[in-house]
């Protein structure tokens, strides 16, 4: 853990701290998970994932049922949400493709309006430069290897603590690690009581590994209960404590896709006295939206020329619908070497539309190209299973070959397995989204751009099931 002396060595901004009066305004909290999938805790549905911490947090505000980023993906999801803008508006279209300079983020709506806006933990907010109105407080705990840095809840604590009397309101944006992989070894978990998501290839490997992303995702759960708790000791009872995920796990048909496996995220929120407690809203969210909704409640005018809109009023309990329809896309990964697969996407209450732009490619990711902790241990008894098993053979071809439209109803299919496309019950909801997202395209400046390397279908080494 980062010792104190290196905390107050590492606050150049620590003057500024205690330069203003305190004022009635809330303090604002994000605290934002990696790979989080929203159905992966007792919050969402049956699981046996231990979240005390979540689940303490929900008993005590609000749960949004329906949040979503516009990308399944970490730098354009965190984007989003840092800019309140669309990928195609904000630059950020893909792993490797930074925001635009110069694009507003929301340290620099809030430091105007009074407010020490402090980062901790993993960043991936890029470029640098377009957050020149945050504190960045070291707080990360560097482990072997590129994939295993760790959040040090103890620098939110020891940040907090040597703030003054009369310092002015904050906003943390305190980002964890976990359960994003490489995943902690299994504490304790049954493989044979873990839940497989509809669609999955039922294999040893398959079930060894969520015993690893449940553990991982109980360390994530005890950062937040630390984190939480210096919160309430240092800040008091007047702060707005905001708990979410970048995007969804890296699971098959989840990151890296525009399924709700990939996009629809875990969301609670805590306010005493003003949020509902325990109360589960179905009103639909967007990533766009965190930034209006602070500027909002930190006493700002609404910002002008983005894309999202604040939802204070559903947070407080004045409105119970926001959005009815979320737009999202996915283009690339990694500097454009892996996950390469253009999509674009909208979602209403009951449809999904699912637009792949180039079905002449083959969807790959880190999870069939990658090394064993990215899930190419148990792909590989995925596709030796499908040499005997029909099943398997049809979950292998649906994971690599996507045709040109996909179309759901999320109602009767939530785990978007049968696509309703071709079918003519629902040609006036396929006709609706498919003009939703050509609209939306348009207004977004978006070209449908493949970025990167990707392969196409009949150049693929590995002959499909």
């Amino acid at each position: 853990m980062l010792a104190r002396r290196e905390l107050l060595r590492a606050l150049p901004a620590a003057p500024a701290i205690l330069r203003a009066s305190r004022t009635d305004k809330p303090n604002l909290v994000l605290f934002l998970s990696d790979d989080h999938g929203c159905m992966d805790s007792p919050i969402f549905g049956p699981s046996p994932v231990r979240t005390p911490s979540l689940q303490r947090l929900a008993a005590e505000g609000a749960v949004f049922a329906n949040t979503f980023s516009g990308a399944a993906i970490c730098i354009p999801s965190r984007a989003i949400l840092a800019s309140g803008l669309h990928s195609h508006r904000n630059g950020a279209v893909a792993n490797g493709r930074m925001m635009r300079d110069g694009v507003k983020t929301l340290p620099s709506y809030l430091k105007p309006l009074g407010y020490d806006v402090a980062h901790f933990g993993k960043s991936h907010f890029l470029p640098a430069s377009n957050y020149p109105d945050w504190i960045a407080v070291p707080s990360e705990i560097r482990g072997t290897g590129p994939l295993n840095n760790d959040l040090d809840p103890a620098a939110v604590d020891g940040w907090l603590a040597v703030r003054g009397a009369g310092s002015p309101p904050v906003c943390l944006m305190v980002c964890c690690h976990s359960p994003h992989v490489t995943w902690e070894e299994n504490s304790g978990y049954d493989p044979a009581k873990v839940n497989l998501p509809p669609g999955f290839v039922d294999t040893p490997s398959t079930r060894r590994a969520r015993t690893r992303y449940y553990t991982d995702i109980e360390k994530m759960d005890r950062q937040l209960g630390a984190v939480r708790e210096s919160v309430r000791r240092r800040l008091g009872s007047n702060t707005l404590f905001l708990a979410t995920s970048d995007n969804g796990a890296q699971w098959p048909f989840a990151k890296w896709n525009l399924y709700d496996a990939g996009i629809r995220l875990p969301m609670i929120a805590s306010w005493p006295g003003v949020a509902p407690e325990g109360k589960r809203l179905e009103a639909m969210l967007h990533f766009t939206d965190v930034l209006p909704t602070f500027v909002e409640l930190a006493g700002g005018p609404p910002p002008s020329g983005i894309d999202g809109r604040s939802f204070a009023g559903v947070l407080k309990g004045s409105a119970k619908r926001h959005r009815e329809e979320i737009f999202a896309s996915h283009t690339a990964d990694n500097n454009g070497q892996m996950n390469c697969y253009p999509m674009r996407a909208v979602r209403d209450r009951r449809y999904k539309y699912i637009r792949n732009l180039r079905p002449d490619l083959i969807y790959t990711t880190h999870i069939d190209r990658g090394v064993a902790r990215d899930g190419r241990e148990y792909w590989n008894e995925w596709r030796e299973r499908a040499k005997s098993d029909p099943r398997a053979a049809e979950t292998i071809r649906r994971y690599h070959k996507r045709p040109a439209e996909e179309l759901y109803d999320i109602e009767r299919d939530p785990a978007e397995i049968v696509n309703l496309a071709a079918d003519a019950k629902h040609g006036a909801a396929l006709r609706r989204l498919r003009g939703k997202v050509d609209g939306w395209m348009k207004s977004m400046n978006d070209p449908g751009e493949t970025w990167g390397t990707p392969r196409l279908l009949s150049e693929y080494p590995e002959p499909l099931p």
